[in-house]
């Protein structure tokens, strides 16, 4: 097994003046949906596939809740998640609102397991994928 990557041309968004180079561009092969994922956990183990979903759907829900407290949860060797804040800025810390905060994300922070499967993936290039063309408008502008 491999990760299949493309080249692709790209400018570098802080040097906007010098010419494009070639970057590799992962491409992603295929998906394992939440079923999927617990058929293989059922095929690996005692634990049935709905014992697997259940057990899943309690550990999400325990992370949304722990999230939502600002609570960082850590899982072991796989990684942490943490909320993360984007937000506009205040002259003085006295001017600042909750209301200047745009949005939030969800930073993860792989463990062990997943920084060294890291350390050992091959790689294979296969051609890019084919542009998507957006249809012209019907409004005849």
């Amino acid at each position: 097994m491999s990760v299949k990557y493309s080249v692709v041309m790209r400018k570098n968004p802080s040097r906007i003046t010098e010419p494009a180079k070639y970057y590799a561009h992962a491409q992603a092969y295929g998906e394992m949906d939440f079923d999927s994922l617990c058929e293989d956990v059922n095929a690996r183990c005692t634990v049935t596939k709905a014992d697997v979903s259940a057990v899943v759907e309690s550990v999400l829900e325990s992370m949304k809740q722990s999230l939502s407290k600002g609570q960082i949860v850590r899982l072991g060797n796989f990684g942490s998640f943490q909320i993360g804040i984007s937000s506009k800025g205040a002259e003085k810390e006295d001017e600042y609102t909750s209301s200047m905060i745009r949005g939030t994300r969800i930073a993860f922070r792989p463990g062990k397991l997943l920084t060294n499967m890291q350390k050992t993936l091959a790689y294979s290039q296969v051609a890019k994928l084919p542009v998507k063309v957006v249809a012209a408008s019907k409004t005849g502008v």
